[in-house]
């Protein structure tokens, strides 16, 4: 029976997660730093993209209300939502950064 004992306390001590784990790591142990794109980042890169190219005028000024809005929802997002650590610093990162160009701090 302490046999058995020991063996779950050995497992438990190996689950133990460092702070690399938390990082780099998802809930299912998978190493996550780059994973498909989501909604809101494809369009705000599709939202400054055309931004940039069109000429001045209300449709420019439209995407850029768009592309501002849709990378603050993908900020928020993984700030809030980010499968790890890594995930939410860049998240932090992001938002931080929208902020800092939407008050034209940058």
């Amino acid at each position: 029976m302490s046999s058995q004992l020991n063996r779950d306390l050995e497992k438990l001590e190996a689950k133990e997660t460092t702070l690399v784990d938390r990082t780099f790591r998802d809930g299912e142990g998978k190493i996550v730093i780059a994973q498909m794109p989501n909604l809101p980042i494809l369009v705000g890169f599709t939202a400054t993209f055309l931004h940039l190219v069109l000429p001045s005028g209300k449709i420019q000024t439209a995407l850029g209300l768009v592309a501002f809005g849709a990378l603050f929802t993908w900020a928020w997002q993984e700030l809030f939502e980010g499968v790890n650590y890594f995930r939410r610093a860049l998240g932090l990162i992001g938002l931080v950064s929208l902020i800092a160009l939407g008050l034209n701090l940058i």
